[in-house]
């Protein structure tokens, strides 16, 4: 039986960084207030001009290296990402050919914060059946251009970044499995409903948020599908080495992690100095993970995002 394994990982930041004391400074509120709440202390803000193809270039740059991989081995690249460059084409197109990749295919995929999930789970399919062997996986993002930096409610919890990860056949299991959902009924208490129509802007085009809602949803989703995903692999959580969350909130970080009733020592946080990077922050906290040797070979990893759409899922896998 083929399977999917990950062989390499990398990720970028942008080079500015924006602390809670420099937000002080232009709105009403406090570090203590944005730690007190979220655990986040800085994230860091794409310059002007740099764009997602560029955040995710310099990730899947690495990832390759990593996974001592070239652009001849690459033949499936897909972006989850909510900030593309533009309308189209994709920014994973747009990607491939910064890469220098010539073969294979690319499209985005669009679940927000739960982005990479979506696409992890995707390459999985298409590694394991066959149709492609070396899978480009990234979750790119440059949230910071879809807040009102005036909102204090939202713009303290984003920031920008990229991760990526390289996926190939191989007889040794990887990802042991995956479950995806969404309910669309919530499409409301998280959301960006801004778009362009006849050259104009139609809609708001800043991020809304109910946040309350957002937080119950969450933590109620997470552990069903982290549930779901123990059960379907027949593990329990005992089991599991590490515990790779969206890094939203810390909050939602720890109530998950006590729900599923895995030790906080096990549970992988970036959200301190990263914020929340929507669809980055998994492959961000997994590769920050992997580089301090954390994660080791043999061990089992959980991950898991929940965003807009409502969406969220986790994938289980044998590193």
């Amino acid at each position: 039986m083929a399977h999917a394994r990950i062989i390499g990982t990398g990720s970028y930041l942008p080079e500015r960084v924006v602390t809670n004391q420099e937000l002080e400074s232009r709105i009403d509120t406090s570090d203590e207030w944005i730690v007190s709440r979220t655990g986040i202390e800085a994230r860091h803000v794409a310059a002007d001009g740099e764009m997602t193809s560029d955040l995710a270039f310099h990730a899947a740059s690495r990832a390759m290296q990593s996974a001592g991989v070239g652009p001849q081995d690459i033949d499936l690249i897909i972006v989850a990402t909510t900030t593309p460059d533009m309308i189209f084409p994709s920014t994973a197109c747009l990607l491939q050919a910064k890469l220098g990749v010539k073969q294979g295919a690319a499209f985005d995929v669009q679940a927000v914060c739960t982005g990479f999930m979506y696409a992890l789970a995707t390459a999985n399919l298409y590694v394991t059946s066959g149709q492609h062997r070396c899978a480009l996986v990234v979750g790119a993002e440059v949230f910071s251009r879809l807040l009102d930096w005036n909102d204090r409610r939202t713009c303290v919890l984003f920031g920008d970044g990229a991760g990526a990860v390289v996926l190939r056949r191989s007889e040794e299991p990887g990802i042991l499995t995956s479950n995806l959902h969404a309910d669309g009924s919530l499409s409301h208490i998280l959301r960006v409903d801004g778009g362009i129509s006849h050259g104009k802007i139609r809609g708001n085009p800043f991020l809304e948020m109910d946040g309350q809602a957002v937080y119950r949803t969450a933590v109620r989703a997470l552990d069903d599908s982290a549930t779901e995903a123990l059960n379907a692999a027949g593990i329990t959580a005992d089991q599991l080495d590490w515990f790779v969350p969206h890094q939203a909130n810390i909050r939602i970080i720890n109530s998950i992690a006590d729900k599923v009733g895995l030790p906080r020592e096990r549970v992988v946080t970036t959200v301190a100095r990263h914020g929340n990077t929507s669809a980055a922050s998994v492959p961000l906290a997994l590769d920050a993970a992997v580089r301090d040797q954390r994660i080791k070979p043999g061990q089992l990893v959980m991950l898991q995002g929940v965003g807009g759409g409502m969406t969220w899922g986790t994938v289980l896998l044998r590193w």
